[in-house]
């Protein structure tokens, strides 16, 4: 079978690209912005494609006619896309719908990736029949585009997740772990909301739950992420003490402390039961992704 995985240059993306790999039915075609930066350069085939265009969009499906479509490209830094409406729609909906259109000539399994941030974050944390209500534009982008998916003519599965985590082959991007182990490191003092709860998720989950929704050809809504609800302070805790580094660096702050462009839930996190029971979902503690994490930087 041929799989597709837009963003693969991203952090999710250089996870998916050698999960499917391994697995001798599947013809990887990656495909991303600009030249290929992911570590392992052979196996699969490399596009650069501009999913902003609908022709480009359309060529390559046309050329490759994948059987599936895992479509994790997206503009996700909150503040950005609340700084930068049009540039946040255009890729984050523009681009998905020129995706299936583009698919839906060839009949392609959708596995669209979209967020926790659907949610107000007044109930979380929240199972996949709650009702959504953004309250930042990259949110309601999320939501526009999940809307087309469901009501594309394809077979299609939603896979939404939290706060993911994992080392990308970009040392330029940091993740929470990263973060907080190279600030302490350094001895400067991090101030770190514990007003806002989420389920962290291990990169590697991720790509392994996306895996068995594309093996199963799950359809419906997946909420793929971490089992545990905890706020960024506890994660800086937990990876200061996994590192031996001093958590009086640490200070425990509410978010209003920040001055952002983008509003952020306070509590969502996920209930994970349905990828549990019907896919076989198993993720890691925290504990155990900050030792994963570890080996890998």
């Amino acid at each position: 079978m041929k799989v597709l995985i837009t963003g693969s240059n991203g952090l999710l993306g250089q996870h998916l690209i050698p999960v499917f790999l391994e697995d001798g039915r599947y013809q990887v075609i990656a495909s991303g912005r600009g030249p290929n930066r992911l570590p392992m350069q052979t196996g699969y085939t490399y596009e650069a494609t501009n999913l902003r265009d609908a022709t480009s969009v359309r060529h390559l499906l046309e050329k490759h006619q994948p059987d599936i479509l895992i479509h994790a490209a997206a503009m996700t830094q909150v503040d950005d896309c609340e700084r930068n409406k049009d540039l946040c729609w255009d890729t984050n909906v523009a681009a998905t719908r020129y995706l299936l259109q583009a698919a839906e000539k060839h009949n392609t399994f959708f596995i669209f990736l979209s967020t926790d941030f659907v949610f107000d974050g007044l109930q979380g944390p929240y199972a996949e029949e709650d009702v959504v209500n953004p309250i930042s534009y990259y949110g309601s982008s999320k939501v526009a585009a999940e809307s087309m998916v469901r009501n594309s003519k394809l077979p299609w599965a939603i896979v939404r997740t939290v706060l993911v985590y994992g080392v990308a082959a970009d040392p330029k991007r940091s993740n929470i772990i990263t973060w907080v182990k190279s600030n302490l490191e350094q001895g400067k003092k991090l101030k770190v909301v514990d007003d806002q709860w989420r389920t962290p998720t291990l990169v590697q989950d991720l790509a392994a739950g996306c895996k068995l929704v594309a093996d199963k050809k799950a359809t419906g809504i997946f909420h793929i992420s971490g089992k545990e609800t905890l706020t960024p302070y506890q994660m800086a805790l937990q990876t200061a003490g996994y590192f031996k580094l001093n958590t009086q660096l640490l200070e425990k702050v509410d978010a209003k402390s920040f001055t952002q462009p983008a509003k952020r839930p306070a509590k969502t996190g996920f209930v994970i039961d349905k990828a549990v029971k019907e896919l076989g979902f198993a993720p890691h503690s925290f504990e155990e992704g900050l030792d994963i994490v570890a080996k890998e930087i």
